[in-house]
């Protein structure tokens, strides 16, 4: 199979689909490999390491998504790739469809195959090609969060650890997933004061036993308006797997918080927990609404390109594999995991969530493969 990876072109995305390693095991399955120029070099993988893999480099995406059968990428495609796609062709990366029905219809319009890394799944039910982006996202929460605290960002000036003379802030976790869960972790390392809000009886348990010294909560028990005024940071970690994210806080409750605390919307790349949350860019990552600030970075992995696309890499490469081996139909018969990766197909939406969150027309995937 001829495999594309075009340069990502998201605002200060600087992750690549495959690395030189990844490349490498597929040629030596007997796939071509066509990476466009320069399109590692902000993970730290020059042209010369691809080529030394045997990878041919190209100097064009449109030559690339002329050329390949199919493409991986990390981000969801931008305006400018949508008109490159080709009939039949397969596109393999994060698609996030249930949050913008622009890109839906413009890759139903298409006529190509969509394979989404979050809604594979696996015997666990757990979603294993999005763990990798979520445990970093998560880490990254906490980092931003206390960045956003500092006066110079308009902050409060607290920091999140606080000193031996001084409290430390306090951070609220909305969900105690992947996300959640290193999002504690590295809050509880910095010395913050935590809690989380979790619904799962067995999750909570666990995060109990992982965290000793944090509160937590079963959301289902509480009203949250009544607990934010003790908080300084709020990470929103919640995930419907290829659902539109839950709204947790509305707009009306920012007036429970102090000024200038920090909400940081990890679930933006899923509509955003928040009501007042729109997504931002590396660039310009934060705004302010009712004195609150927004940190709402969609590509939050992005701005440690090395840790995660090796990080992905690790993840997807078994799956591209398969899927490069097997052709499109045995890979998606091989196991219902893969095929719940599949979110639309020559033109027809094939994962429900999507079709229910902008009221389209669904049809089984197993009816078309």
């Amino acid at each position: 199979m001829i495999i594309g990876v075009p340069k990502e072109i998201k605002n200060n995305e600087f992750r690549v689909g495959l690395t030189p390693d990844s490349v490498k095991n597929l040629i030596e399955d007997n796939h071509e490999l066509l990476i466009e120029e320069k399109a590692g070099i902000g993970s730290g993988f020059t042209d010369k390491d691809y080529l030394e893999v045997g990878a041919r480099m190209i100097d064009s995406p449109e030559k690339i998504f002329q050329q390949s059968e199919l493409i991986v990428k990390v981000k969801e495609p931008q305006l400018s790739e949508t008109k490159l796609l080709k009939s039949n062709q397969i596109l393999f990366t994060y698609l996030h469809l249930a949050s913008s029905k622009d890109l839906t219809m413009r890759l139903l319009n298409s006529n190509c195959i969509s394979l989404a890394y979050e809604t594979i799944t696996d015997d666990d039910k757990n979603l294993p090609l999005l763990k990798p982006m979520s445990e970093i996202a998560g880490r990254l929460s906490i980092q931003a969060g206390a960045r956003c605290l500092e006066k110079h960002s308009g902050g409060p000036g607290i920091l999140l650890g606080g000193s031996s003379f001084s409290d430390p802030a306090q951070t609220l976790v909305i969900g105690g997933g992947v996300v959640g869960y290193n999002a504690s972790l590295i809050a509880d390392g910095m010395k913050s004061k935590i809690t989380i809000l979790e619904k799962s009886p067995n999750r909570i348990d666990f995060l109990k036993k992982e965290f000793p010294k944090a509160t937590i909560l079963n959301s289902n028990n509480i009203q949250i308006e009544d607990i934010l005024p003790n908080f300084n940071l709020v990470i929103g970690a919640v995930l419907i797997p290829g659902s539109q994210a839950p709204r947790v806080i509305e707009k009306k409750y920012l007036a429970h918080l102090k000024p200038n605390s920090v909400l940081v919307d990890v679930a933006i790349d899923q509509g955003g927990c928040f009501e007042t949350s729109k997504p931002t860019t590396h660039e310009k990552p934060t705004y302010i609404v009712d004195d609150i600030i927004h940190y709402c970075v969609a590509n939050m992995p992005g701005a440690v390109p090395r840790t995660s696309t090796i990080s992905l890499n690790t993840a997807t490469l078994p799956y591209i594999k398969k899927l490069a081996n097997m052709g499109i139909n045995e890979f998606c018969k091989q196991s219902h995991h893969n095929l719940n990766g599949l979110n639309i197909y020559k033109g027809k939406i094939t994962y429900m969530p999507v079709s229910d969150a902008f009221e389209l027309s669904y049809s089984s995937p197993k009816d078309l493969i």
